[in-house]
């Protein structure tokens, strides 16, 4: 689109189109980890690094 010289209005909104869609795909994976691996780490008294990794992602979201 750029390429293309379209409007900048056009395109600000096709990115923000599409960082929608990243976030809607993202938070489906990350429901599907927590679902699965991570519960089944949590079946277990050992060390939980799923649990880990899940909680710096969602960290990493909030910012």
């Amino acid at each position: 689109m750029v390429n293309e010289d379209r409007y900048c209005v056009d395109i600000s909104n096709q990115i923000l189109a599409t960082q929608a869609l990243l976030r809607s795909a993202n938070q489906e994976i990350l429901q599907a980890h927590i679902r699965t691996c991570v519960r089944e780490a949590l079946q277990t008294d050992a060390d939980n690094p799923k649990l880990e990794e899940a909680l710096k992602l969602l960290e990493k979201m909030m910012q």
